[in-house]
């Protein structure tokens, strides 16, 4: 039986893209059917005292996820995963920073129409985007980052988490495993968290 799954993601977000290429992974080697929908790190960190940088990044973050949520509203959701691709590839595997260039690319790489780039710098998307987010945020709470994975849990209620962390991401039947601890963890009523210290930076390959 295929397994729901709903994945939200910033695509700014290292972490996110490393869980998202397993689950891609994951996609292949076990019957699972990935919805992809849009959180945002500038909203989650919205009030919060960080440092200059980061508050520097996640200005730039507004654009991906805008760009994002027009392309959903314009072709549906199956287009995010593309995207997605799109996005992830400039940003974390070739390590780039030059974002208008980035994100017009990544749009026509998409197969999209290039008008979509102008949402960019458009706030009239912003109320769809913190919708999807919020959705996110309701099902795993707070305190948590990006992505979250939402699956089915005891009675086949959906249940959320934070992650998994992982790098790099792991593939074949090494991918398949984790996913079948994540599932049976999950099935478990009462199961919060699990954490420890991470020791390495992201690696994309």
């Amino acid at each position: 039986m295929t397994t729901k799954v709903e994945f939200w993601f910033d695509p700014m977000c290292p972490w996110a893209w490393i869980t998202s290429r397993w689950m891609t992974e994951v996609s292949r080697v076990r019957d699972i059917d990935i919805t992809w929908s849009v959180m945002s790190l500038a909203v989650l960190n919205e009030g919060r005292d960080l440092p200059p940088e980061y508050v520097d990044m996640l200005k730039i973050a507004w654009g991906p996820v805008r760009v994002c949520i027009a392309a959903r509203e314009a072709h549906g959701e199956a287009v995010l995963a593309p995207l997605y691709t799109a996005f992830g590839t400039r940003l974390h595997v070739e390590g780039r920073t030059d974002y208008e260039k980035i994100i017009t690319e990544s749009v026509a790489d998409a197969g999209l129409e290039p008008s979509l780039a102008a949402a960019a710098y458009d706030p009239a998307f912003d109320t769809a985007l913190r919708a999807s987010h919020q959705r996110a945020i309701d099902l795993v709470g707070d305190e948590v980052g990006t992505p979250v994975i939402a699956l089915p849990g005891p009675d086949g209620v959906p249940v959320a988490y934070f992650g998994p962390v992982i790098t790099p991401a792991p593939l074949g039947e090494d991918a398949a495993r984790l996913w079948d601890g994540l599932v049976l963890l999950a099935g478990t009523r009462g199961f919060y968290e699990l954490k420890r210290s991470r020791s390495v930076g992201p690696q994309f390959d």
